[in-house]
Formats: structure tokens, C-alpha cells, sequence
């Protein structure tokens, strides 16, 4: 009962107490008071609480919600594989959930596991300013990586890891509907597209994650080690930026 309906009730109960005392036994209540009486508790006030209970339910069904709702039940609790028994926290995603375009990498680094966002160190700051450079910032796009735990020594993922990890990776993706992906680096290609491909013969072709187009280019910590890649890169990512305005401009 909201306070309004509280306030009136506890009216009412100290006008029947104060006609009990002065000896009224029966009284009439004329039937418009009645009926705005009953009008004035019926509308007094779910509406504001029946808001809340609409916009809290609208958020949970939001890609935002549904989202957290994995993250929360499922990714940051899971046990799945041995990478849980020493990883910090788990890092699930961070950026636009209504995005077109989504970057995958492999897996968290260290300042990632200490902070539960992926791409945060280094080469995260690297990865902004490609984003900037073809018109994105981090909120626009949606980042995240295939495995959700750091891997020891940041040492590449291992196939029974993926094999446990890639369905909530899946479970993301059907969630955002993303019209185009990048995966970063030649671990996480290889690992999505299932191949031992090179990242030269994986580079500046449209490959297909079920049913997404999807790029590929080099990972910015690769960036970082061999500077020379940089401009290979910043071909893919021209085309990648061509790629997500033709499909967009499709929606």
C-alpha cells in the first residue's frame, strides 16, 4: 500500500473512533463520497510503484539486462574449466549493447583480470585509438574477448578451455546481433574460424562466424611488439569500417 492509501486509512480509522466515542452508532454516507472515495484508493498511487515494477522489467529484457543477467548468473561464477581456480575476476564484455560492430580477442591480460573490463592495459589504449581513427569511440562498439578468465602467463588458449568458454561467446552474440565482427589477433581468428591459418591468409578477406560477417586484423599488443604491422592494420581497418556502413546502411 503506497503512503497515500496509508495516510487515508489511518484517517478513516481515527474519524470511527472519535463517532464511536461520541455515541454515533450508524451513520450515512452519501454515495458520491463513496464513489470518490473508492476512486481515491484505487488510484492512490500503485501508479508510481507499477512504473518502477514497468521500467524494472523493461531494463531486464533490454540486450543491456539480458546481458548483465548472463554475466551475473552464469560467466562470473563459472567453473567450468581450471582457468577459474586462479583468475581474479572474470571479464565478460564492456561497450554499446545496440552496437553493429563487435571486436573479439582472445583472452583477458593481466590488468584486465585484476579489473574485470577487457582491453584496459596497454594495448587496450592502442585498441581506442584505432577505434578513433576510423570514427568509433569504445561506447559506439562492443568489446570482449573468447575465454573469460586470464589464461597463466598469458599463454594461448587451450582447446578444452574454448570448448567450455566459446558457447557464452555464442550466447553474447545472439544476445547483441551484431552486423559485422573483428577478431583481434591470430589466436582469436584461428580459434573462431577453426583453422591453422596464417593471419596473412586470414587478413583482408569477409570470412563467416555462424552466420556474421567477420574480419580479421592484427592484435594491438602485436602492435605494440612490431610497429611495422601498424599499417597493414590500419588497411583492415578500413575496410572493416566500409564493411559495417554497407551493412548497417542495410538495416
Amino acid at each position: 500500500m503506497s503512503q497515500r492509501a496509508e495516510n487515508i486509512v489511518e484517517d478513516l480509522r481515527l474519524f470511527l473512533r472519535q463517532q464511536e466515542e461520541a455515541g454515533v452508532e450508524r451513520w450515512h454516507l452519501d454515495e458520491g463520497i463513496v464513489a470518490a472515495a473508492r476512486q481515491t484508493l484505487a488510484g492512490a498511487q500503485p501508479s508510481s510503484r507499477t512504473q518502477s515494477q514497468v521500467e524494472s522489467t523493461e531494463e531486464e529484457t533490454s540486450k543491456a539486462g539480458v546481458l548483465a543477467r548472463l554475466d551475473r548468473e552464469e560467466v562470473s561464477i563459472c567453473t567450468r574449466c581450471k582457468l577459474h581456480s586462479d583468475r581474479n575476476r572474470t571479464v565478460f564484455g564492456v561497450g554499446n549493447p545496440n552496437a553493429n560492430i563487435v571486436f573479439v580477442g582472445e583472452a583477458p591480460g593481466r590488468d584486465e583480470d585484476l579489473q574485470g573490463e577487457p582491453f584496459v592495459g596497454m594495448a587496450g589504449q592502442l585498441l581506442t585509438k584505432i577505434l578513433a581513427a576510423i570514427g568509433f569511440a569504445r561506447e559506439d562498439v562492443y568489446i570482449c574477448n573468447v575465454l573469460k578468465c586470464r589464461p597463466p602467463q598469458n599463454r594461448d588458449p587451450q582447446p578444452d578451455e574454448v570448448a567450455q568458454c566459446e558457447p557464452y561467446l555464442l550466447r553474447q552474440l545472439e544476445i547483441l546481433q551484431p552486423k559485422v565482427i573483428c577478431a583481434l589477433g591470430r589466436v582469436a581468428a584461428q580459434t573462431l574460424l577453426q583453422t591453422r591459418d596464417s593471419l596473412t591468409r586470414m587478413r583482408g578477406r569477409v570470412h563467416d562466424y555462424h552466420g556474421v560477417p567477420m574480419m580479421v586484423t592484427y592484435h594491438p599488443a602485436a602492435l605494440l611488439r612490431n610497429p611495422n604491422w601498424k599499417r597493414p592494420t590500419w588497411e583492415d581497418v578500413q575496410k572493416l569500417r566500409a564493411l559495417h556502413d554497407e551493412l548497417a546502411g542495410e538495416a
